[in-house]
């Protein structure tokens, strides 16, 4: 079958990586893009109210849906990952908190071998993608694709919380995104005067759209690599009307599908654990046995407390009046609740003074309600979610079958170390503390969930197995590594190992998870790994 399309690079995934690609690769006129997205426009009002995450995440029109296996520590729930189908990818359905994580992070890559990717590294590319709030400085951009703004909507018990946790110790931070963000401080935002700021927004511009050498198709569900003999040529896909297509990659096939698309393409290829496809009836074309291990994420859990004299988003909700008031303030000012993200204040610690630097983070919420898509309570409440940022846990991602639109097989495998247990007890044990503090003992806290008589170990654990959930942040299925490191996927280039032509560009390289949110580590590593393409181009 002769292709349809011919192009330099073939991008599959319209996603945080998959956007900034297209927008750098087809910036120089000699190269002909083609970028490939299962899904359709953000064309819902729901992808600029920020909000709208509400009601896209679980939506299978723009979400991908998955649910994991049984998780065995957590009382074999099943938890939903959601994975954006949609122009923009996740970020045009995530929470927009703009995290870097830490230099130690990256420090920690380049220790593994990794020449070009510790924390002077990268940081200029984070720059290069910014259109920061406290504009160009040595530290941030302006004037990038990448829009990072403060919040737009102050509740002062926040500010409370806040003395609590300046009170116990941490440092106020500004800046969260400076190498350091140990303390406590204002949480920064992918949007734009109110409105959200997807990758799709700031790297696909109409200006962008219009440059006759790149193509963006959408409805295009890969379904399997073309090869050369060894050399990835292509890939096979099929339209938004179902029928066959197929494109020839002159240069390079790029997969930017994110950590659980990425690998799958693989495996569906051939490329992956030899034993593994064959038992799935793929043909083996080479053996990468790293393809889908190392899978990593951060985990949650919200703690819930009932206050006094404190206004919080709970009454607004549960009011007709205050909710009508709410879209009418987001629609005059592009302020107030609306352009809320589901963390409103910034916090970083320790779990005990032995380790290094901070491995507990937390999205501190100005609202209480049981479940994420429950009714907000009817009283003032405030929502402590602590996560582990740097958890031993690895779990995998394997085919079900060998269907094109056959969902992964997903094993987290989370708390599965006697470290990653004790460190998530820690983080509820921190949230306790702050909330019993001086500074909020004005508001009465009265804890909801897991409750004053959960105190041993024991029973915070049970708690964490009975609630505990996914914060939407899968990377590493596809790591980087040395060339000694046999379950490496990519080198340090980004190539795939033994498989000429095909380079992965997006969080499934991550060889440890960064300690924060991923969106912004994600857009640096597509700015990296476009401008390693176009020095080997030239």
């Amino acid at each position: 079958m002769s292709p349809d399309f011919d192009a330099d690079f073939v991008i599959v995934g319209a996603g945080a990586a998959g956007c900034v690609l297209a927008n750098r690769l087809s910036a120089d006129p000699r190269h002909r893009v083609l970028l490939l997205e299962a899904g359709g426009e953000a064309d819902s009002r729901w992808f600029k109210v920020p909000v709208g995450y509400r009601w896209t995440i679980g939506n299978p029109r723009w979400d991908w849906c998955h649910d994991g296996a049984p998780e065995p520590a957590l009382d074999g729930r099943v938890l939903r990952h959601p994975r954006g189908k949609v122009m923009g990818g996740s970020t045009a359905i995530n929470g927009m908190v703009a995290i870097r994580g830490h230099a130690a992070d990256y420090d920690a890559w380049r220790a593994r071998g990794l020449t070009g990717w510790g924390w002077d590294d990268v940081l200029p590319y984070f720059r290069r993608s910014e259109d920061h709030l406290f504009g160009d400085t040595p530290l941030h951009g302006s004037g990038g694709a990448w829009a990072v703004q403060g919040a737009r909507m102050h509740w002062p018990v926040l500010d409370d919380l806040q003395a609590a946790a300046v009170a116990s110790g941490l440092p106020l931070r500004e800046d969260f995104n400076a190498g350091e963000h140990e303390g406590v401080g204002p949480i920064h935002v992918n949007q734009r005067d109110g409105r959200r700021w997807s990758a799709a927004d700031g790297y696909l511009s109409a200006a962008v759209r219009r440059r006759p050498n790149l193509r963006i198709a959408t409805g295009a569900h890969a379904e399997r690599l073309l090869f050369d003999g060894q050399r990835a040529s292509g890939v096979a896909w099929r339209d938004a009307q179902g029928q066959p297509r197929q494109a020839a990659a002159a240069c390079a096939v790029v997969l930017a599908a994110g950590a659980f698309g990425s690998p799958m393409l693989m495996m569906r290829s051939g490329i992956g654990d030899a034993g593994h496809l064959a038992g799935h009836g793929v043909a083996p074309r080479h053996h990468l046995p790293g393809v889908g291990a190392n899978l990593q994420d951060h985990l949650q859990i919200a703690l819930r407390w009932r206050l006094e004299g404190a206004e919080t988003l709970n009454q607004r909700m549960n009011s007709r009046l205050a909710l009508a008031s709410m879209a009418l303030q987001w629609a005059l000012k592009r302020r107030g609740p609306l352009t809320m993200a589901p963390c409103q204040l910034g916090l970083f610690a320790r779990s005990s003074p032995e380790v290094d630097r901070a491995d507990l983070g937390w999205n501190v919420l100005a609202f209480t309600r049981p479940a994420f898509d429950a009714p907000f309570d009817d009283f003032p409440g405030l929502t402590m979610i602590s996560y582990d940022l740097r958890p031993e846990s690895r779990g995998t991602l394997r085919l079900a079958g060998p269907e094109p639109d056959r969902a992964p097989d997903l094993r987290m495998n989370y708390l599965a170390t006697e470290r990653d247990r004790r460190v998530m007890i820690a983080g509820m044990r921190w949230s306790r503390r702050l909330m019993a503090a001086p500074a909020m003992a004005r508001h009465r806290p009265q804890e909801l969930w897991p409750g004053p008589e959960a105190q041993e170990d024991g029973a915070l654990l049970a708690a964490l197995r009975q609630r505990a959930g996914t914060i939407y942040h899968p990377v590493g299925s596809a790591r980087m590594g040395p060339a000694e490191d046999e379950m490496a996927v990519v080198d340090s280039s980004l190539r795939v190992r033994g498989v000429p032509g095909l380079r992965v560009i997006d969080a499934s390289v991550m060889p440890e998870i960064v300690s924060g949110n991923t969106a912004s580590p994600t857009v640096m590593i597509a700015e990296k790994g476009a401008a390693m393409l176009l020095a080997e181009a030239r």
